[in-house]
């Protein structure tokens, strides 16, 4: 009886056991709002004071829907602050207050002003103007910028000024978390080639401005020189220094702050030749205190990696060939996990390559020029893509871990195929850090049906596929590239259901 009553209790046991791990995320869905179709303009500004917070822009209507723990509608707030039409808008979100930092035109005068609102979007005092800037043109371009550091003690704001293409001019204001100034600063940066431009901008914990500037030569495909470029808080101009990469032929550069440990990581694909396969991956840590290179790492990928990471129909040499770094996430120890995904295009009317994939504004960031102001950034939502039928491919994901002095540590791989037509927003995936694991959250068709899957990994690289997502089959189709995680346990996706714009609050218990 007790032998019986044993095996019992361990069945029992290892059922809950199974249960608690397949339940181990919840989706909540908010109701569709009338207004909100597939030409709606959003962002997703966090979880202010308990509440969930996504600014919505539909032609002249701009508002804030306010959405409680179980994602019902409290209210729409109207922002009759703002102008029917503006160029761009901002967030910075805190626990229980946030700012919208926004951009419009008036005559000729682009205006940059900010507002504070607490967590039903109600406005805390007037609306700030940040800066102005005259400009001689209508334009839709935006033309500031704006960067929040990791722990979000500052916020910088910076326009660039591009009509004497040797020379950039940089006007940069850094603030607080209660947007108090604390430098303004007007600087020169020399542009030496027509073909220089930058990397993404980063502010550190401290207030010192971070990016990268490169050349990219021969017909725009490679990047032969590169430096790194900083700015402190009370700094009156740049440092420029070469990361010293030499005639290496690079690809496209990261740049990630390491507030812990003060220093800053940059990254990217290597080949041996123009045009030719990628090899291995170039990195260098940047020491901040001393302002040098601390080291430099190639890391050839072998064989064995390259079988990993290809796909069934593609040979080891072309293996890394349509892949892209996506994230780079850091330790405590020094080291990082750099995340990657294989991404392509094919078409009926023309072939997208790998360098008209990453300069392409349908892709992602790219440098465009006005005749004035020059901005780095492109919207994600709302593209034309042209004339030609494309179709949009989302594959492997690959996991590369590598210790304080860049040595490769482990590499595991997460397989998918993704693809869509005419648009990319139902593939690729959003990255969730849950502190014990990193979460992949994407979508693959299973017997017809479009499921969520999540997989993760653990420090040590172990890959778990969780039980897939079957909400989907209530009819909600997820956009996960979009989503953005608002706690420590808590992202936000947005997801379209029956051309109503939804938004899916998924919780890992």
């Amino acid at each position: 009886m007790n032998r019986t009553l044993s095996f019992l209790l361990l069945a029992l046991t290892l059922t809950f056991a199974s249960l608690a791990k397949a339940q181990v995320q919840q989706i909540t869905y908010t109701e569709p709002e009338r207004e909100d179709g597939r030409r709606t303009n959003f962002e997703i500004i966090g979880k202010i004071g308990g509440n969930f917070l996504v600014f919505k822009n539909n032609s002249s209507n701009n508002a804030i829907s306010v959405y409680d723990n179980d994602m019902k509608l409290l209210q729409r707030v109207p922002l009759s602050f703002m102008p029917d039409k503006y160029i761009n808008v901002d967030f910075a979100a805190y626990q229980d207050y946030f700012y919208l930092i926004f951009e419009y035109q008036k005559k000729n005068i682009v205006h940059c002003s900010a507002i504070k609102l607490d967590a039903t979007a109600k406005p805390i005092g007037e609306t700030i103007e940040l800066d102005t800037t005259q400009i001689g043109f209508s334009s839709n371009n935006k033309i500031y910028t704006t960067v929040i550091s990791e722990d979000k003690s500052k916020i910088m704001v910076f326009k660039i000024n591009s009509k004497n293409p040797k020379n950039f001019l940089f006007t940069t204001f850094l603030y607080n978390d209660q947007l108090q100034l604390l430098d303004r600063h007007r600087i020169f940066i020399p542009m030496e080639e027509k073909n220089e431009l930058f990397t993404d901008f980063q502010v550190d914990n401290e207030g010192q401005l971070v990016f990268g500037k490169y050349l990219r030569s021969g017909s725009n495909d490679y990047v032969s020189r590169v430096a790194l470029v900083t700015k402190g808080p009370q700094a009156d101009s740049f440092s420029v220094r070469d990361i010293g990469s030499g005639d290496r032929i690079l690809d496209e550069i990261k740049v990630k702050v390491d507030n812990n440990n003060k220093r800053y990581i940059l990254s990217g694909f290597y080949y041996k030749q123009r045009r030719g396969n990628i090899e291995g991956l170039y990195s260098v840590i940047w020491d901040k205190k001393t302002n040098t290179r601390m080291e430099e790492k190639v890391t050839v990928f072998n064989d064995d990696l390259r079988a990993q990471a290809k796909s069934t129909d593609a040979n080891l040499r072309m293996a890394f060939n349509d892949f892209f770094i996506k994230h780079i996430v850091t330790k405590r120890d020094g080291g990082y996990l750099l995340v990657t995904e294989s991404l392509y295009t094919t078409s009926r009317g023309n072939m997208f390559n790998r360098w008209d994939y990453m300069y392409n504004p349908a892709f992602g960031p790219g440098g465009f020029y006005s005749p004035y102001y020059y901005s780095p950034y492109y919207n994600p939502w709302s593209r034309n893509y042209g004339n030609y039928a494309t179709r949009f491919h989302a594959e492997n994901l690959m996991v590369l871990s590598f210790d304080a002095a860049s040595n490769l540590q482990w590499s595991a791989i997460i397989p998918k195929s993704q693809f869509d037509d005419e648009t990319e927003n139902l593939i690729s995936h959003e990255l969730v850090n849950t502190g014990g694991e990193l979460h992949f959250l994407f979508n693959l068709y299973e017997r017809r049906n479009m499921l969520l899957n999540n997989q993760s990994i653990s420090p040590e690289g172990k890959v778990t596929r969780y039980p897939t997502l079957r909400n989907l089959d209530r009819g909600y189709d997820f956009m996960p590239r979009y989503g953005k995680q608002v706690s420590s346990w808590e992202t936000i996706i947005p997801c379209l259901y029956k051309n109503y714009l939804c938004f899916a609050k998924v919780e890992f218990t």
